[in-house]
């Protein structure tokens, strides 16, 4: 299938930024009835210190997703963890409203609710978690892998050390509390699941191995406590791509693809 490395200008972040997109190959029969067709797209976010190839080149992703008729979007967002930085970019507006905007006008990507999927792992896992809960009515499903799934109690621990991680935090998040913000992702699970909104499936999977276990064990607690039908795997496993290239089969064999090939 082919993969597509591609860079453009970024109005957000007033920087040129990259994506890596993978599409479906049609066989020539199909391009002949010249039908326009849109993907089905998981929206796919590395962790820290990651990048746009990360998956691609520490995984046989691109082997996994053959002939699902899935369009995969891989954008760089630096260490920003998905979020509008205090001492950094706009990172939360740019993935929110540029990334989709424009990797579907670039590419023939669907826009609708039921084919719209976001996963990741560790910093991407805790993003795919934020930007489908405040965006549910974008995501018909997220995923998170060894996700940084409890930021309050992330950041209460990590603020204890002097370490280049709590700075790196600090850039991000600032020294202010984030408790019952868009970043509060425990906060709003539990607003999402008492309201009316559509709730997209959730899918969190980490090792029993990983120093993120604690925080996926709360926000499968949490769940739990209100009634949010959340998907959990815990399995023996730590904090590497061992564990990942597994976890992204058991993500795209969940995935509800309609029109899987």
């Amino acid at each position: 299938m082919p993969r597509i490395e591609c860079s453009f200008y970024s109005e957000i972040l007033s920087k040129v930024v990259s994506m890596t997109v993978l599409l479906p190959q049609e066989p020539i029969d199909k391009l002949k009835q010249k039908k326009e067709h849109k993907y089905p797209t998981l929206y796919l976010l590395h962790g820290f210190s990651d990048h746009h190839n990360t998956w691609s080149d520490s995984t046989s992703l691109q082997r996994y997703v053959e002939g699902r008729g899935l369009a995969v979007v891989m954008p760089a967002v630096d260490n920003s963890y998905y979020t509008d930085m205090v001492y950094g970019g706009n990172y939360w507006t740019f993935l929110t409203e540029e990334i989709l905007m424009k990797s579907r006008s670039m590419f023939p990507l669907s826009d609708k609710r039921e084919d719209t999927f976001v996963a990741g792992h560790s910093m991407g896992g805790f993003g795919a978690l934020k930007w489908g809960l405040n965006k549910p009515e974008t995501f018909k499903a997220i995923a998170s892998m060894s996700g940084v799934a409890d930021m309050v109690y992330h950041l209460e621990n990590v603020r204890k050390e002097d370490s280049d991680k709590t700075r790196a935090l600090n850039l991000v998040f600032g020294e202010g509390d984030i408790s019952h913000t868009e970043n509060d992702i425990l906060w709003k699970l539990e607003r999402l699941a008492r309201s009316e909104e559509k709730s997209p499936m959730i899918y969190q999977t980490c090792g029993t191995e990983d120093f993120l276990y604690e925080h996926n064990v709360r926000f499968s607690k949490k769940s739990i406590e209100v009634n949010y039908s959340t998907t959990t795997e815990f399995m023996s496993g730590d904090h590497n791509w061992e564990f990942w290239d597994a976890a992204i089969q058991r993500v795209l064999n969940w995935l509800p693809i309609k029109n899987s090939e």
